[in-house]
């Protein structure tokens, strides 16, 4: 199959690819040992959320907040006239004011690739995902395929992607990825094809999968995240095509790893990792690799200037995100929205800053990790387990620390004589006793506030448990 399919080609071929193209032995290599990662999703490729106009307004707040299920703003301008958002357009933009009069308000003129990357690194973070583009169509970088309507051309005049790229590549050890929505709202050639209920391809063959090819071989991902089927079924998209291509041709084709969001009856059924919805939390195991992708501001996924310090989740609720994912077999996504000038805001510096240092000490029980026969205590509420079975050690990460200073843990069958139990950044064994039928009790150490090895949650490691 040649880079550059032609729409006969694509159709011929598309009748020789199923969903089990998808190579299974490549992802603990590339998903399974990382665990968590930081992402720009739903952010940057759309100007609106960055001006005046992500403003909440005061009819669209329920005691000061905005309700959960009211669209974003964002939404307003696709097709969804609420007349509370009609009434702020008309209130503080000019009457002909146009969706694409966003753009130039786009500068990113204080976006430092070189201060995100390190940003990200110190959050401890093993892949980040950046929106290439969403559904408004502004690609950031300078599409071939979305004349003046890209960051290039509009707004920024410079190459988002390759700059953050370039930074992430060589100035820390995460991995790149790339969001990508294939659907655009506003697309002509998307417009007709959805008006004869998907008869016509007009819109993947001539924008769609040329761009997604220039971004592949342009920026070469680790990491694919589609989204946005716009109702459409696989077929119409011919993401088997594109697949097939990405995981035995193109330039990644030994380290890409790519989701489940390929087209509607796709997701959560077929995809190198299934996401299966936003902020997807099962609590429980699944058999198939998944990713939790949810976000810190717990009402939008971009910048929200009015937004006030309880509509972000606390460091506490993302560490027990992270525990309760990772023991689960999942991966967390935590997304960020930077500003309209390319800063990341001090609530989200401070967050990824914690999550960060909580890491540096607990880490052990997070990276190459995999979900244990049990995923939760029984006896303990809030007790997260995983293990690493080639070094015999099972891990239990617990969010609230026993005023009794002992830790009641119904899982673990401990041998004596052969069991240990260290709690990590502390570093000395701790005394445990059996309980009567199973399970174990640890004696937790004696410690102030100041000689406590990490705040918001601790991990023991038990060596020689079953």
């Amino acid at each position: 199959m040649s880079q550059w399919c032609s729409p006969g080609v694509q159709h011929q071929l598309s009748s020789f690819h199923t969903w089990n193209i998808f190579p299974r032995e490549t992802l603990p290599l590339a998903l399974k040992v990382d665990k968590i990662s930081m992402s720009e999703k739903k952010t940057w490729s759309i100007p609106s959320h960055l001006t005046r106009a992500v403003e909440t307004p005061p009819s669209a707040l329920t005691h000061g907040r905005p309700q959960e299920r009211r669209p974003d703003v964002r939404w307003y301008w696709q097709k969804e006239k609420i007349p509370a958002y009609v009434d702020f357009m008309k209130n503080n933009y000019p009457p002909d004011f146009t969706y694409e009069d966003f753009g130039p308000l786009f500068t990113a003129k204080f976006f430092d690739a070189n201060q995100w990357a390190d940003i990200l690194q110190a959050s401890g973070a093993k892949y980040v995902v950046l929106t290439s583009k969403h559904h408004e169509g502004f690609t950031l970088w300078g599409s071939e395929y979305s004349w003046n309507w890209n960051a290039v051309d509009v707004g920024p005049k410079r190459d988002i992607i390759k700059e953050l790229a370039v930074a992430v590549r060589n100035r820390t050890d995460l991995r790149f990825g790339l969001y990508y929505s294939l659907f655009e709202w506003f697309h002509p050639l998307f417009l007709e094809d959805e008006s004869s209920l998907f008869q016509k391809r007009q819109y993947p063959v001539s924008k769609m999968l040329p761009e997604l090819y220039e971004l592949v071989n342009k920026y070469q991902p680790e990491v694919l995240w589609a989204d946005g089927d716009g109702g459409a079924p696989d077929t119409y998209w011919k993401s088997l095509d594109f697949l097939a291509w990405l995981y035995n041709e193109s330039p990644v084709r030994d380290t890409v790893v790519t989701n489940d969001r390929w087209g509607a009856g796709s997701i959560c059924k077929h995809g190198g990792y299934y996401t299966c919805s936003d902020r997807y939390n099962p609590g429980h195991l699944l058999p198939h690799k998944w990713e939790n992708c949810m976000t810190i501001d717990k009402f939008s996924w971009g910048y929200r200037r009015n937004a006030g310090i309880s509509d972000y989740l606390t460091i506490e609720e993302l560490v027990k995100q992270l525990v309760q994912t990772v023991s689960c077999g999942g991966n967390l996504l935590m997304n960020i929205g930077p500003t309209q000038d390319g800063t990341i805001s001090a609530i989200f510096k401070e967050r990824l800053k914690q999550m960060g240092i909580w890491l540096k000490v607990n880490g052990e029980a997070i990276y190459e990790t995999y979900a244990w026969r049990s995923q939760n205590d029984t006896v303990t509420p809030d007790v997260w387990y995983t293990s690493k079975p080639k070094d015999k050690l099972v891990y239990a990460m617990f969010l609230k620390w026993p005023i009794s200073g002992q830790l009641f843990l119904a899982q673990p069958k401990a041998t004596l004589g052969a069991t240990k139990v260290k709690l990590l950044g502390h570093g000395q064994p701790l005394h445990w006793t059996p309980l009567k039928e199973n399970g174990i009790k640890v004696d937790l150490p004696q410690l102030t506030i100041h000689q406590m090895p990490c705040q918001w949650g601790w991990a023991l490691a038990l060596t020689n448990v079953t």
